[in-house]
């Protein structure tokens, strides 16, 4: 009775296509994980970048501590090293407290106010941009508003 041969041809073309299929996803990976890493280095100065971006904002002191305003009033503020106060409705503050603890959080001095403390080491960069752009448009003048949303 004749042996087959160790290798056919279709046991040597299998490991092939698998290890070919493999090869892309882990590069594929590898950049979701690299793009991750750039995305998530949020600062300071990335939350300047991102507020300069609309008009009417003023940079200064806030209690003490670096922040902005919006023609005067009160926007956001750096609390510690990492975190901000950011102005939001109660309701998206209780969902992000309750959806993202470890980006979201109060302290019992914030729990009665329309406040939400964001902790920059934590916070994606475009969710970062669309919470303090929500939180301009609460406080920016009407007049400023409509500027804006019509040069867009």
């Amino acid at each position: 009775m004749p042996t087959k041969p160790a290798h056919s041809s279709a046991t040597r073309r299998a490991p092939r296509k698998a290890a070919a299929t493999k090869a892309p996803a882990k590069k594929v990976a590898a950049k979701k994980a690299a793009r991750k890493t750039k995305t998530s280095a949020v600062t300071y100065d990335t939350v300047r970048e991102i507020l300069a971006a609309l008009p009417g904002i003023e940079e200064g002191l806030c209690y003490g501590t670096p922040g902005f305003r919006v023609k005067g009033k009160f926007l956001i503020r750096l609390r510690e090293e990492d975190s901000l106060v950011v102005p939001i409705d109660t309701i998206e503050r209780d969902f992000l407290l309750e959806t993202d603890p470890a980006t979201f959080y109060i302290t019992d001095h914030y729990r009665d106010w329309p406040y939400v403390l964001v902790r920059l080491s934590k916070v994606d960069r475009e969710e970062l941009r669309d919470l303090l752009e929500r939180a301009w448009r609460r406080k920016a003048p009407k007049r400023l508003l409509q500027a804006h949303d019509a040069g867009r």
